[in-house]
């Protein structure tokens, strides 16, 4: 849903280069493998490793493209058993890279990526996690800042969508502050199917 908001409502409007990165909640969270969660966490990981192999050969926009197609149709089609290879094939890119998703070597990236966002929230997030860059330090260069979230359950859309960005950005900025929150009541509407 963060993702929709940003790429749907706000990159433009704010002319956000946007670097996405990958975050393993198969490695960050070490569920058993005997649990329920253990099958779907490792699932993402797996695409992620596929993912990984996308940038190295094609570059982020790649990167990006599958990213879309992969949350697609996890969400939209609700189809988690697709083949790679259709996913792969469906955005222009090497069915190749569908032997990534048991290939362990590309583990050491999503490692190094995701403790880069981890280093600057803190391990007691999840996703999203989003990294700016913040106010100019003492050195008198941009330090980078980043917050978990925000978690919403639909992407607001037109002023609402840039008014709630701008806020993000505002609290990230701010010296001292950690966290806004209250209990959700909603599950996510993911919206119409994006083309």
């Amino acid at each position: 849903m963060t993702a929709r908001w940003v790429v749907d409502e706000v990159a433009d409007k704010r002319n956000l280069n946007i670097t996405w990165q990958p975050i393993s909640l198969l490695k960050k969270n070490q569920p058993a493998p005997d649990s329920d969660y253990f099958g779907p966490v490792n699932a993402t990981h797996n695409m992620l490793r596929v993912m990984e192999s996308v940038r190295a050969a094609e570059g982020d926009d790649a990167f990006f493209r599958l990213y879309w197609e992969l949350g697609t149709r996890i969400h939209h089609d609700k189809d988690r058993d697709f083949p790679m290879v259709d996913a792969l094939e469906a955005v222009g890119l090497d069915v190749s890279h569908a032997a990534a998703l048991d290939d362990e070597s590309f583990d050491a990236e999503i490692d190094t990526r995701m403790s880069a966002g981890l280093a600057l929230t803190g391990d007691d997030v999840g996703t999203p996690i989003i990294a700016l860059d913040g106010p100019v330090g003492d050195g008198g260069e941009a330090e980078r800042v980043a917050l978990f979230g925000p978690v919403i359950t639909k992407a607001p859309t037109g002023d609402l969508a840039v008014e709630l960005w701008d806020a993000f950005t505002t609290m990230a900025s701010v010296p001292g502050f950690w966290e806004v929150k209250r209990t959700r009541t909603q599950g996510p509407d993911f919206g119409e199917r994006p083309s």
